[in-house]
């Protein structure tokens, strides 16, 4: 929706992230639905202490709108998940501050490094996954871990 986006605002909450573009043909749908399938899971336990982060890495294509059309199709809840975008050069310092490469090859294509972590309530990196192998279940018990507390409970 075009609002700036602070992780100062979201400090006291677990936080996952990962990095994707809209036109990816292989692992960024993946990865989304798996984020789709953790919110349903926290929003059906009543769970409102977190916050879901997809980071583009083709932002001269992902445009504020073409993220929202994106995010819609994933019917994702966008009160805890954000679709981020922003200037090339911006963005180039948050890819290398979470270790993710990003090339436009001579096709066109994105390739970038396929990695989601996890952020504690203080902002520290707790949980790194690297690649699509994990699953939701493993988040959704690490995000347990990290609110310490049961799934089954509210905070």
């Amino acid at each position: 929706d075009g609002k700036i986006f602070r992780f100062a605002n979201v400090r006291g909450q677990v936080i996952l992230i990962t990095f994707i573009f809209t036109t990816c043909p292989d692992v960024c749908p993946l990865l989304t639905a798996n984020f789709a399938a953790i919110q349903r899971a926290l929003e059906e336990k009543k769970i409102k202490d977190y916050q879901l982060l997809s980071i583009t890495t083709d932002p001269e294509h992902d445009t504020a709108p073409v993220l929202k059309n994106y995010a819609s199709r994933f019917k994702a809840d966008l009160k805890s998940w954000s679709f981020l975008t922003g200037s090339q050069p911006d963005l180039a310092k948050i890819w290398k501050a979470f270790g993710v490469n990003v090339v436009k090859n001579q096709s066109g294509q994105i390739q970038h490094t396929t990695f989601t972590t996890l952020v504690d309530r203080q902002g520290n990196r707790r949980v790194d996954y690297y690649g699509d192998r994990w699953r939701d279940t493993e988040v959704l018990r690490d995000i347990q871990w990290l609110r310490g507390t049961s799934l089954s409970s509210s905070p």
